[in-house]
């Protein structure tokens, strides 16, 4: 694997899962793989989970790590070309990432949709210039249209939860304060897609995905409906994908907000979401700290997806 930036590029998805298994029994087993390799990991955007469970995983296989936050104590980045720079940006980016490239054996990049245009979201203009211009490995910490760490970890505890061999999974839309990308929806759906598993996607309509991620998905405008029999429920916020609202709040209705009456018409559902989660918007409080929750072990399986990936791209070093 020499990049990793969605589904396509993981191959044998279920050679990927038992390496995940294997990881997570002997987490320090492959700590020569790394040895005297370097992580450089590049934020254009904020980070929690990414940022740790990343760092972490480079750790257990034995990499040194450098951690770059392109908006504290490094120049301004201008992203496009043919722009005069007589303005805030200092540096570009297309010499900026020769010069990473310098420093690093693997870089992994966190770049959001901006939603100033769709054309260039959906190019993934900054995560490309990296895989184009690096000349490293590189991999997806999030960018403008899919979250694959988020989604491997995702399917990791689906596969430790399910309890038939192909478990129904709703991911419902709910309502958030703030236009929020589609890359986790996107990239969620590609995955469990790509499992087999039972998808149905539930939002308002005017929140359609791209029919390129959602596939074979059911999209069902009936949350009630769409909730009933679901052994999973993956709540997530997004902006509308299709213009002329792209990137834009077109519903905040609270009744969207996951509680304790739609999960009742599960099969006993897991919740989960990638977090961070605005409690009370996008779940309510008891249902998030029910013991139908697994969002803390979603989260804690970021560290195995991301070790399953790095160790795959050492291979290449």
């Amino acid at each position: 694997m020499r990049n990793f930036t969605s589904v396509h590029d993981i191959e044998d998805l279920q050679s990927a899962l038992q390496e995940a298994s294997e990881i997570k029994k002997n987490r320090f087993g492959f700590t020569s793989s790394g040895s005297n390799k370097t992580l450089l990991m590049v934020f254009f955007n904020s980070s929690l989970r990414t940022r740790l469970s990343t760092q972490k995983a480079a750790m257990n296989l034995g990499m040194n790590t450098i951690v770059l936050d392109v908006n504290q104590g490094a120049w301004k980045l201008e992203t496009q070309r043919g722009v005069v720079m007589d303005g805030d940006k200092s540096e570009h980016l297309l010499e900026a990432i020769p010069v990473m490239g310098c420093y690093c054996d693997i870089i992994g990049v966190r770049s959001f949709a901006r939603f100033e245009s769709k054309e260039e979201d959906y190019g993934e203009t900054v995560l490309n210039q990296f895989i184009q211009y690096s000349g490293r490995p590189v991999f997806s910490m999030e960018a403008a249209t899919r979250h694959p760490l988020q989604s491997f970890a995702d399917l990791i505890t689906i596969e430790e939860y399910k309890k038939t061999e192909r478990p129904k999974v709703v991911m419902t839309w709910a309502p958030h304060p703030k236009a929020l990308p589609q890359a986790v929806p996107n990239s969620f759906a590609e995955w469990i897609n790509a499992a087999g598993y039972e998808l149905v996607i539930t939002h308002p309509e005017g929140y359609e995905l791209d029919a390129a991620f959602t596939g074979n998905a059911v999209i069902e405008y009936d949350r009630e409906k769409a909730f009933r029999g679901a052994d999973f429920v993956y709540a997530k916020n997004w902006a509308a994908y299709t213009d002329p609202n792209y990137g834009k709040v077109i519903s905040s209705d609270r009744r969207w907000t996951v509680d304790e009456h739609v999960m009742s018409l599960t099969s006993q559902a897991y919740f989960m979401h990638c977090l961070p989660v605005r409690r009370n918007m996008i779940v309510t409080d008891q249902v998030i700290e029910s013991p139908q929750s697994i969002v803390l072990a979603e989260a804690a399986n970021r560290e195995i997806s991301a070790q399953v990936v790095l160790k795959r791209l050492l291979s290449n070093t």
